[in-house]
């Protein structure tokens, strides 16, 4: 398992594990949001972040994506979910912030558990006005 700054070369890559992830862990939205957000992606989110890959040796198989102490992203390829790449990025970005916060639709019941289990604590109870869905917003603190 290897972290390391993205490449330029890698957003279509990126975009495109960001886009199944969102379909799988989000399917209480309609596939059209994701879908009109993937543009935004490539262009805008992915480039204006401070973002990590993880790879298996041989092909990227996730990413975080930070904006100062924000975790703006954090998907692992839906083949290779469950072997630990999140925890991984999650524990580097960890040794180089004081603090983090996130946010996470209550609905996705796994995310909500992976956090709480890495430290998070829910802070409160939002509405995200583009998927009129509630999220949490999450915050971690090293101690």
């Amino acid at each position: 398992m290897n972290i390391r700054k993205n490449r330029k070369t890698e957003v279509n890559k990126l975009v495109h594990i960001w886009y199944e992830g969102s379909l799988l862990a989000h399917d209480f939205i309609d596939k059209d949001y994701w879908k009109s957000k993937r543009k935004e992606m490539e262009e805008k989110y992915i480039p204006m972040s401070e973002t990590y890959v993880v790879s298996n040796g041989e092909e990227v198989v996730g990413f975080l994506s930070m904006v100062d102490n924000y975790l703006a992203a954090l998907f692992i390829d839906v083949k290779h979910q469950g072997k630990g790449y999140g925890k991984a990025l999650l524990s580097f970005i960890k040794r180089q912030r004081e603090d983090i916060q996130l946010k996470v639709y209550k609905k996705n019941d796994h995310a909500v558990h992976f956090y709480l289990e890495n430290g998070f604590e829910i802070k409160e109870t939002l509405l995200d006005e583009q998927a009129l869905e509630e999220e949490f917003l999450m915050e971690w603190k090293k101690s």
